[in-house]
Parts: structure tokens; C-alpha cells; sequence
């Protein structure tokens, strides 16, 4: 199975990585995509990401907490980034309203630049969207029949939300926010209406470890190596076998991102 979505550049990996990256293989995670959030982290993440060649890739972009301190030197190099092998999508890009910290039309303005960018090196774009959904779509839509495919990533969106981005034919990033027994409810229910050809899974490492996980681990931070357990609970709510979970997002995720 495929990790979407790890953010090992984080500090909190910094005194074990090559354990952790151990650990998920062990767990039988088969491949991960390091999430680039800035250029400074996207930077890192491809170069981390080259060090596991064939099993990990990176995106590049940025996260729209950064969008402020966002300059044309700064989508240049992400451009220039895009360009190496390892990186597979531009993002993690899109809009957070929830917690603004960057003012809103500058958050805007660089989610509509990368997803240009995206366009022009037909990329796919890994997205991020936290109470913003109707603006964040008006400014996606039109460049949906521009890019060769989209994720949403870490959806926890309302009903609406997932019914549209369905329409709009977003492959859909499920993390261990379902395994959360009092914020999960809602994306325990979303996650059977998820065609087997749109979903995808992630753990958001070193955030939203499984609160189900037992016995409890003694650390809070959250590690690939507990995607199978994410796996395990998509089954289980969708019904299916966990061999066709895993079957469906590693189809899923070597199609939208190209990799193999």
C-alpha cells in the first residue's frame, strides 16, 4: 500500500527517519510521497525522497499557511523542483480559512499560481481545503480540464463537500481521522460513498495518529508504519475486503501521480 501523504521533513523525525521508513516497509507499506509545504520543505523532501529511489517521491508547493510570504522567485523555484524525477505533484496547495495564517486573497492568489503551474507542467496538483470549500472549488474548477488529475487530501469536509469534489473527479485522500471515535463520525459514514476508483489513503505523519490504535502507543506522533490499520478501517466501513482496499488505492495512486 501507498502512503499519499507523510510529512517526514518535520522536525519530529529528526532523529530517527531511516527507522521510521524501516518500520512502514516492515508494516508492508510499499511506497510513500513526502509532502512539500513551502520551498524550503518541498527542497527537502525531494532530496529525502531521492535517497529511497522507486519507493518514495515527493510533491512541491506550497501550503496555503505559507502563502504569505510567497514571491515569483519562490514559484520559480518550485517550477524547478518540478522537474526532478522524484517529484510527482505539485502542492500541498489550496486555501485554510480556518485558521488564516495567511490573509485570504494571498492565499487565493497562490492556489490559482500553482495550480497554473500544474497546468503548464501538466502535473498532477495535491491539495489541501479546511473550511473553504466554496471558494476553493470556484477557483479549481476551471482548471480541472487542465491538469491530468487532483487530489483532495486529508478530507474532512462536509456532505456537500464530497459530493462535489466527486463530480468534479477528485481522487479523495482518506486519513486516521476516521478512526477518531468523536471527530471521525461523519467521514466514517462519507467514506462508503467513495467510488473504488477515487479513493486513496495517507497517514498525514507526524499528525492524526489513530485514537483506536491499541495497545496505545507511548508517543502522540503518527508514523507510516500505521497505514495498515487505516487500511483495515476503510474495509471495514466500506464493507469490502482489506486485499481490495489496498488493491484499488495502489492502482488509484500510480495512475493520478504517474509512478510505478
Amino acid at each position: 500500500m501507498i502512503d499519499i501523504g507523510v510529512n517526514l521533513t518535520s522536525s519530529r523525525f529528526d532523529k530517527d527517519r531511516d527507522e521510521v521508513v524501516a518500520h512502514a516497509q516492515q508494516a508492508g507499506v510499499s511506497g510513500m510521497i513526502f509532502t512539500g509545504t513551502n520551498v524550503e520543505e518541498s527542497q527537502a523532501a525531494a532530496d529525502l525522497a531521492a535517497r529511497y529511489p522507486g519507493y518514495a517521491y515527493a510533491t512541491a508547493g506550497v501550503h496555503p499557511h505559507d502563502a504569505k510570504s510567497v514571491d515569483p522567485a519562490n514559484l520559480t523555484m518550485i517550477r524547478q523542483l518540478a522537474q526532478r524525477a522524484e517529484v510527482v505533484a505539485i502542492g500541498e496547495c489550496g486555501l485554510d480559512f480556518n485558521r488564516d495564517f495567511s490573509p485570504r486573497p494571498q492565499q487565493e492568489a497562490v492556489f490559482e499560481a500553482q495550480l497554473a503551474l500544474a497546468a503548464e507542467q501538466s502535473m498532477p496538483v495535491f491539495m489541501h481545503c479546511r473550511e473553504a470549500h466554496d471558494r476553493w472549488l470556484a477557483i479549481l474548477r476551471p482548471w480541472l480540464d487542465k491538469l491530468p488529475a487532483a487530489v483532495l487530501h486529508c478530507f474532512t469536509g462536509e456532505d456537500q463537500a464530497l459530493r462535489d469534489c466527486l463530480d468534479a473527479g477528485l481522487y479523495i485522500g482518506v486519513t486516521g481521522w476516521l478512526c477518531d471515535e468523536r471527530r471521525g463520525q461523519q467521514l466514517q459514514q462519507q467514506v462508503s460513498w467513495l467510488p473504488d476508483d477515487r479513493l486513496m489513503i495517507e497517514t498525514d505523519a507526524p499528525y492524526l495518529q489513530p485514537r483506536d490504535l491499541r495497545p496505545r502507543p507511548k508517543r502522540s506522533r503518527n508514523e507510516p508504519k500505521y497505514l495498515p490499520h487505516i487500511a483495515q478501517a476503510v474495509a471495514q466501513l466500506r464493507q469490502q475486503p482489506v486485499e481490495q482496499i489496498i488493491d484499488c488505492t495502489i492502482k488509484n495512486t500510480q495512475r493520478c501521480f504517474s509512478i510505478q
